[in-house]
């Protein structure tokens, strides 16, 4: 585990153990309504982006498909960190263009957004390049994951994707939230 998710852990786990020293006696005979606001203090305290960013500028097909992995996660009733994961994914194994068969420059047989391979079960081809259906099965994958919510974006990702570059995700944690927050509500 790296040293800034391992202090990042423990300092939510020390404001969560703070809140609970601090707030538990008052919170036990107030309204549960004004317990809340320590609830949501603990639960807002997302992971920073690890290391350094990249950023791609986004064409009108690259868009589309950020609206599509954030359609297919809200209809597999996941919330916004699973769309952040999934577009930072996506960036890094695609940048979020729909490949089809690439010949020679080919990772074996890798489609779609997500380079899935039909080989290894993800899908037809023809499943594979369709943008809900990829995700959704991308998705099924990071639901297997326990504590997928809590965890390293690139850790969460690289558990599903089982890349030859495994930190290589990292790099668009900050891209993928923004879009998720530019297209969530939209």
């Amino acid at each position: 585990m790296n040293t800034i998710f391992r202090k990042s852990m423990l300092s939510v786990a020390g404001l969560a153990f703070a809140g609970g020293v601090f707030a538990g006696p008052i919170a036990a005979h107030a309204n549960p309504v004004d317990a809340k606001p320590v609830a949501a203090a603990v639960q807002s305290a997302a992971p920073k982006p690890q290391g350094d960013q990249s950023h791609i500028s986004l064409n009108d097909e690259q868009t589309a498909n950020v609206k599509a992995i954030i359609a297919a996660t809200k209809k597999a009733g996941l919330p916004e960190r699973a769309a952040v994961i999934s577009i930072a994914t996506s960036l890094q194994e695609s940048k979020l263009e729909n490949l089809g068969h690439l010949g020679d420059m080919n990772d074996h047989d890798s489609l779609g957004l997500f380079q899935q391979r039909p080989s290894s079960g993800w899908g037809t081809p023809e499943q594979i390049t369709n943008p809900e259906y990829s995700t959704t099965a991308f998705l099924k994958g990071l639901k297997q994951v326990d504590g997928w919510q809590d965890m390293a974006l690139t850790d969460a990702a690289q558990t599903v994707q089982v890349s030859a570059y495994p930190d290589a995700y990292a790099q668009w944690e900050q891209q993928a939230t923004d879009l998720v927050g530019q297209h969530w509500n939209s």
